[in-house]
């Protein structure tokens, strides 16, 4: 039986029903459980930010909602539709940019996006409005008679974007967006995000950066070995798991401190839980003793969406090592 939410999502509009639907999603690879039991709901003009680890799920989960997987259980909606049952209707309502790069580096930006235009019904004028407004954000207008081969990495990815625009899809899947781009980029691409959300689109926004997420404001869904481990509000959620504390990393192996609070070994570092960290830190010192020596960094860590991530799945969710990770 598919399992119940962790929490409540975010707040519901008057007369709403959710943009998406996914109920008791499970998927398998042969043996490896990739997905197992995932239930979300996603509302018109809500951002939820998808936050795992790379294998905790969030990629097959957006291939299951767009039709490209089947779940082995559960089912999906897309405002109502079955992307199985009903793929055509489903996709309609949908615009998916997945991590891999979908540009047509021969044509022009312009003929990039002509063509996703002339696949959602429009042409003539029509088809030029749209690729006018949508490149206008994403800051494509002065590109859009280049060759995409010709474009920078982060130029690609803001075409790419643009791309599941076209049809003005009423629930926006976005895999990893800002993977690799500059800071430009990434700030377009989250004003962007952000002001289709007040239109009203849905948001399902995956990330390796939590600023991200507590830029955008929105709620929060972690996937943790294809489970979901957290739902809700960003405040929900840093209110009910974000744990304050001392984070010591030392040059070699930490040693073995008498402390009155939890202490967690992680490699070089120690994390200990404390309720006013800034209070703890003297006696924190004073027990290091000879170890001071080998100190190289002390870190105060207040309630944030990073020690919800740590207290949920147990890692933090470190943003460099992630990106590496997906590009090995």
């Amino acid at each position: 039986m598919p399992t119940e939410p962790l929490t409540v999502p975010g707040p519901r509009r008057e007369g709403d029903g959710p943009a998406l639907t996914l109920c008791g999603i499970t998927k398998r690879y042969g043996t490896i459980t990739a997905l197992s039991e995932v239930d979300l709901d996603v509302l018109p003009g809500e951002i939820v930010g998808l936050l795992g680890h790379n294998g905790a799920g969030k990629t097959t989960l957006m291939s299951i909602v767009a039709g490209l997987l089947r779940p082995d259980a559960g089912y999906v909606r897309v405002l109502g539709k079955d992307p199985v049952r009903e793929p055509h209707e489903a996709r309609r309502r949908l615009g998916l940019a997945p991590q891999e790069l979908g540009v047509y580096t021969p044509l022009t930006v312009r003929q990039n996006l002509l063509f996703f235009a002339e696949l959602a019904g429009l042409r003539g004028r029509a088809a030029d409005r749209r690729i006018e407004e949508v490149a206008e954000p994403l800051g494509l207008g002065g590109l859009l008679g280049r060759r995409a081969a010709r474009l920078s990495g982060g130029e690609q990815r803001r075409v790419h974007t643009a791309m599941a625009l076209m049809h003005r899809p009423p629930l926006l899947l976005l895999d990893e967006p800002t993977a690799g781009v500059d800071v430009q980029t990434r700030e377009q691409l989250l004003q962007l995000v952000r002001t289709m959300a007040a239109e009203g689109t849905a948001i399902c926004y995956s990330t390796h950066y939590l600023p991200e997420v507590e830029t955008l404001d929105g709620s929060v869904a972690v996937l943790n070995g294809g489970r979901m481990v957290a739902r809700g509000t960003l405040k929900e959620l840093v209110r009910q798991y974000g744990d304050s504390g001392v984070e010591l990393t030392f040059s070699g192996g930490p040693p073995d401190l008498s402390l009155p609070w939890p202490v967690v070994r992680d490699g070089r570092v120690l994390r200990m839980t404390v309720e006013q960290p800034h209070l703890a830190v003297p006696r924190v010192m004073e027990s290091l003793g000879a170890a001071a020596g080998e100190l190289v960094n002390l870190r105060i860590v207040q309630p944030s969406l990073d020690s919800v991530f740590l207290r949920v799945t147990g890692r933090r969710y470190d943003a460099a090592a992630e990106e590496e990770s997906h590009e090995q």
